[in-house]
């Protein structure tokens, strides 16, 4: 790995090249350099093309996100090296080294931030909220039609509805006597799984760029101030809908759990954490954001939670093929912490508007 991060511009002597982070998908490697007295740290990834089988198109979105967004900081007075993913170019000025060894790209690191993997106190899922909704402000403009769409249908609820209901009438495992209750439970919500591209396709509110993988730890948090100062992880960049992500954020961090417990009493919806994520993205989005995104910003929530329950109930009717699992029912466990979630999201739709409400008064 130190050799091929030799391909790459980088400034001093490779010293050290070790496996970094905990990433699920690529593999990421941490890339010391050092010059005279000065030492400069890189990250590396070896992007898993098993999954983004589109690496040329995926790294093009990249390149133009990265550098659209470097402007728009810039031109706002902040620092772009700091709030900006940014790339390092190959020694042959691509962006990107594809071998024998796999596909890489390498990005400069940012001193003094780190990644959480779970909300550690209201303030930083605030944080977190106002870096994807300025992530979204800031992109605005930036013609989201001419992306690659990378995973085509990633947040298509209607078509993972209909993937949800070939496995159960398959149900070639023979475990859907098992889960007949959550079975019951999407049915019980197909009227809803084509909210999001209903209003997209009327045009009743924008495609966006979208990053589509918001978890609180593809924002990077400094040290020091505790704010959260740079959203990573461009692999999903695509058009789409905020709603998504508003909603994806809102399913990874309001959960009072895991998303693999077993003791369901132990999961709850966080209306706390909601509020302060959704102050946050208000005020990160400011006016930009339509009326009609605000009014659906808790439907995003309740169809992406509502998703990603139905895929892993899904993967566990079709024998987990897709999810990686530790035991026979852990994508059935997955899935019924979504619903749980829901169920709970559902029951407070009402307060949860109001929260929405109060939060766009209060900016």
């Amino acid at each position: 790995m130190a050799e091929v991060a030799g391909l790459f511009r980088l400034k001093g002597r490779i010293v050290s090249c070790g496996e970094f982070g905990d990433g699920h998908i690529n593999e990421t490697f941490r890339v010391v350099c050092r010059e005279g007295e000065r030492e400069r740290v890189y990250i590396m990834q070896r992007v898993n093309v098993n999954v983004f089988h589109d690496f040329v198109g995926l790294m093009e979105n990249v390149q133009k996100v990265c550098a659209y967004l470097k402007n728009k900081i810039r031109e706002e007075g902040g620092n772009p090296h700091r709030e900006c993913l940014e790339l390092v170019s190959a020694k042959d000025g691509a962006s990107y080294i594809e071998n024998e060894l796999g596909c890489f790209r390498v990005y400069r690191y940012i001193e003094g931030t780190r990644a959480y993997q779970k909300v550690e106190s209201p303030y930083m899922f605030y944080s977190a909220g106002v870096a994807f909704g300025k992530f979204a402000r800031l992109l605005e403009e930036f013609p989201a039609t001419t992306l690659h769409e990378i995973l085509p249908d990633f947040h298509n609820t209607v078509k993972r509805y209909g993937a949800f209901c070939r496995a159960l009438e398959s149900d070639r495992m023979g475990r859907a006597e098992s889960c007949r209750e959550e079975i019951d439970f999407v049915r019980a919500r197909a009227g809803i799984m084509s909210g999001i591209l209903d209003l997209l396709e009327s045009g009743e509110i924008p495609v966006r760029v979208t990053h589509n993988d918001t978890k609180l730890n593809n924002v990077l948090i400094e040290e020091k101030s505790g704010e959260a100062i740079c959203v990573v992880d461009f692999d999903t960049i695509m058009p789409g809908s905020i709603l998504y992500d508003f909603g994806d954020a809102i399913r990874s961090g309001c959960n009072t759990s895991y998303e693999d417990e077993k003791d369901l009493s132990k999961v709850h919806f966080s209306e706390e954490l909601f509020g302060e994520y959704v102050r946050g993205y208000l005020a990160g989005m400011g006016d930009t954001i339509t009326a009609k995104e605000r009014e659906n910003l808790v439907l995003g929530a309740v169809l992406i939670t509502l998703e990603c329950g139905m895929r892993f109930l899904t993967d566990y009717l079709d024998g987990d093929t897709y999810f990686k699992t530790d035991y026979d029912d852990h994508n059935l466990v997955r899935a019924r912490t979504q619903f749980r979630l829901v169920a709970e999201m559902q029951e407070r739709e009402a307060r949860l508007q109001d929260i929405v409400r109060s939060a766009w008064g209060e900016r």
